[in-house]
């Protein structure tokens, strides 16, 4: 005999699969099982326009650490405001890995003590992912200049003050803040001339209508090597591997000593299985001997040896001493941007 269905049973579950319908529609679609990180391109923003310092050291190792991830790391250029806009992008963007900051210390370490609300904590705001290195700046002069050392420099700048200018990315920037050091230092007076970036600063250098200005060794290294530009001195505490012949401010100005370091951040609240990635995809890229060509060709002078790199832990440690050493340079400059 046929199986007899009891109506009211049947129609009580009619009614709670109407019940269940209805409430998946109210909740809507169910979500999609959570992809494995990195699942999209990742940014990697640059605070500053495209032709400085870590705009060439950011495009060298975002081709590395894209082949670690195994995943896209495209270079976005967000300049502006000494390096704060881009910055705050990053500090404010999603905390999902997918957002990093490629920067100087000239923003992360500088800003702070320039500006009253740069909109970022140095910090607080994020988490070290790797410390490339650190790179000098060169006090370089046009072929016309007639120094062409320091000492020649410092007597002609002696004998008639606040004749010499020299050129900078904006105020605030790093070389505005190591010609002020040079200025009090050495007793002379340089005259600042702010630009809008780097890139406007050397086309003026290497057109003669400003003598002289700091700038990175690698964003000015092809010029030195062409004859266009005329280093006079490095801006670090030893001279660099690649232009062993220049010598050091320091040697004519004891104790001068600037230079700049570069390094990967990401946003502070990352994953802590994301963030630890990203670290050990960095510590990688940096050992690879191809990267590290590239960049020392560059001239940048790498933070560490491939097989013992800086830990976040000492990352974090330069950057709070750099905050404290760079406060004491500015104040003594007079140097404010608000």
């Amino acid at each position: 005999m046929p199986m007899q269905t009891d109506p009211r049973r049947f129609a009580g579950l009619l009614r709670r699969r109407g019940l269940l319908a209805a409430a998946m529609a109210l909740a809507g679609p169910l979500p999609a099982m959570a992809q494995a990180w990195p699942a999209r391109p990742i940014v990697m923003i640059v605070p500053q326009a495209p032709g400085g310092t870590n705009d060439i050291v950011g495009r060298l190792v975002s081709q590395k650490l894209a082949e670690m991830l195994g995943a896209s790391v495209v270079v976005e250029n967000r300049p502006g405001a000494g390096g704060n806009i881009g910055t705050q992008a990053v500090a404010n963007a999603p905390r999902d890995g997918y957002t990093l900051l490629m920067t100087i210390s000239s923003s992360q370490a500088i800003n702070p003590a320039l500006y009253r609300n740069p909109g970022f904590d140095p910090v607080a705001d994020f988490r070290p992912v790797g410390l490339i290195g650190s790179v000098p700046n060169v006090l370089l002069a046009h072929p016309s200049f007639p120094a062409h050392s320091v000492p020649q420099l410092l007597a002609m700048a002696r004998g008639r003050p606040d004749e010499f200018r020299y050129a900078s990315a904006g105020n605030g920037t790093l070389n505005h803040l190591l010609g002020e050091m040079l200025n009090s230092m050495a007793g002379i007076r340089l005259q600042h001339v702010p630009y809008k970036g780097v890139a406007p600063a050397l086309n003026d250098v290497l057109g003669g209508q400003v003598p002289l200005l700091f700038g990175s060794l690698p964003s000015t290294l092809a010029h030195i090597q062409a004859g266009r530009l005329r280093a006079l001195a490095v801006s670090g505490a030893t001279r660099s591997p690649v232009l062993p012949d220049v010598p050091t401010i320091g040697e004519s100005v004891p104790g001068y000593n600037g230079t700049l370091w570069v390094g990967l951040f990401a946003p502070v609240g990352v994953p802590a299985d994301v963030l630890a990635r990203l670290q050990d995809a960095m510590a990688r890229a940096l050992a690879a001997s191809d990267l590290r060509d590239r960049l020392q060709a560059s001239g940048v002078e790498l933070a560490a040896p491939a097989e013992r790199p800086v830990s976040p832990a000492q990352f974090a440690a330069l950057l709070r001493e750099d905050i404290a050493k760079w406060a004491g340079i500015v104040k003594a400059s007079g140097a404010s941007l608000d």
